[in-house]
């Protein structure tokens, strides 16, 4: 084989098994929101509630997730108070991303709280992974 076509076929097997890797724990969570009354589960209304500014109680300032994480998860983010940067969050980008249950549910518990100012639905939790996962 020609370096190309190795290449080629080393970028293929690499995307296989990156979207591979991020799939299994993406889909065992989303089968649990599916347990927890999700159905339907939405991309298109991943990005909307992704890209929706809210003013959670006691805050002076609109929030949204695209605050810290931008509306292209491709490219980094910054923290909105902290201004610490932040990885870009598409596993197309970061194959490490959404590969691990116990993070994921840590942040979206966290970043919810923050720019909800409550917890995240199984169904916005649901809409949102597939959102993500996509990317």
């Amino acid at each position: 084989m020609s370096p190309i076509t190795d290449s080629l076929l080393a970028g293929f097997a690499l995307t296989v098994l990156s979207t591979t890797v991020v799939a299994a724990p993406v889909d065992d969570l989303l089968t649990s929101y599916r347990q927890q009354g999700a159905t339907n589960f939405s991309a298109s209304a991943g990005k909307t509630f992704w890209n929706q500014s809210m003013r959670p109680a006691g805050s002076n300032s609109e929030r949204s997730c695209a605050s810290c994480h931008t509306s292209d998860l491709r490219q980094p983010g910054k923290h909105a108070v902290t201004g610490k940067e932040i990885k870009p969050l598409a596993p197309s980008v970061m194959s490490i991303r959404l590969t691990n249950p116990a993070k994921i549910k840590k942040w979206l518990k966290r970043n919810c709280e923050w720019t909800r100012g409550r917890e995240c639905t199984p169904q916005e939790k649901a809409d949102v992974l597939t959102y993500l996962r996509d990317l």
